[in-house]
């Protein structure tokens, strides 16, 4: 059963992705996708909430759901992927590089960010 609802919120995920792109890209012309950057750190903070409210709670099923199942289809790595390597094909590899990193390090400290966040709230 838990298969099934991971595969209908990761479903739900990817609606939601597709929407929060496609209005974040009408309000914010850039030159990289930056769309695809806060797509992926807002992301990574619902998980770190969501992992740590786990943590406290001991739903694994929740987390799982929510988890693997929405973030996991609202997040964009195969996206950030083909974005990435479109910007090495139209000579922009820096960009690329900049990209990548900035993904990486703002996606951590926002799982982070979220787990601390949710940690402090629990505990009041």
């Amino acid at each position: 059963m838990v298969s099934v609802l991971v595969a209908l919120a990761g479903g739900a995920g990817a609606g939601a992705r597709f929407i929060v792109d496609g209005a974040l890209t009408d309000r914010v012309s850039a030159r990289v996708p930056v769309a695809t950057l806060i797509i992926n750190v807002s992301g990574s903070f619902l998980l770190g909430v969501l992992t740590q409210w786990g943590f406290s709670h001991g739903s694994t099923a929740v987390v799982t759901v929510l988890g693997v199942g929405f973030l996991g289809g609202f997040t964009t790595f195969s996206t950030a992927s083909v974005e990435l390597v479109g910007l090495v094909r139209s000579k922009r590899p820096g960009a690329a590089v900049a990209l990548a990193l900035s993904m990486l390090v703002l996606s951590l400290a926002a799982a982070i960010a979220g787990m601390a966040f949710t940690r402090a709230l629990l505990s009041q």
